[in-house]
């Protein structure tokens, strides 16, 4: 009679459980980092579009001036957000996001620095950005709908490519003699 109670061979029902619930464990995790990268992408979209709906009103020293200072406040999570979505560059040996960033502000135009300043404001108080959607009249509904079609139609490829067999491998060619 066997002892160990982990044991596969002499009691494979415990086994069996553990295994079930092993996999319903990673469908339920997989299904909900699913969940979050759609809300993740949905929501750097509503961000996205809520700054394209902004318009040009300061000066641009007005802009700079609280842009550069609102800007400081985030992470470099944050900071990482929009660096990305404004293009601006990968950081050399050294430099900081938020001096890459800093650098990209002194630059940019009125328009970008407004859109930023909210950008920057949503970031900062991420539970606001339904608020700035229903504002600048964006429709978070409509983007999300987008979001999930893409991660729909982006599983449909990986599960096409699954489900097709790798092809034979072809014959080699024999060398004339």
């Amino acid at each position: 009679m066997c002892a160990n109670p982990d044991c596969a061979v002499h009691h494979p029902k415990k086994q069996q459980q553990r295994v079930n619930t092993d996999a319903a464990m990673k469908a339920a995790q997989e299904k909900q980092r699913r969940e979050e990268a759609q809300a993740q992408a949905a929501g750097l979209r509503v961000l996205k579009a809520v700054g394209e709906a902004v318009p040009v009103r300061l000066m641009k020293r007005d802009l700079l001036f609280v842009v550069s200072r609102l800007t400081a406040m985030l992470d470099e999570r944050k900071l990482a957000v929009l660096i990305r979505q404004y293009g601006v560059g990968k950081a050399k040996d050294g430099d900081a996001p938020a001096k890459l960033l800093a650098a990209f502000l002194s630059k940019a135009e009125e328009s970008k620095l407004g859109r930023i300043l909210v950008e920057t404001v949503i970031l900062l108080s991420m539970h606001n950005q339904t608020d700035a959607a229903q504002v600048y009249k964006v429709d978070v509904d409509a983007i999300s709908a987008t979001v999930k079609q893409e991660f729909a139609a982006k599983d449909k490829g990986k599960a096409s490519k699954k489900a097709t067999p790798k092809s034979a491998p072809k014959p080699a060619k024999k060398a004339a003699a």
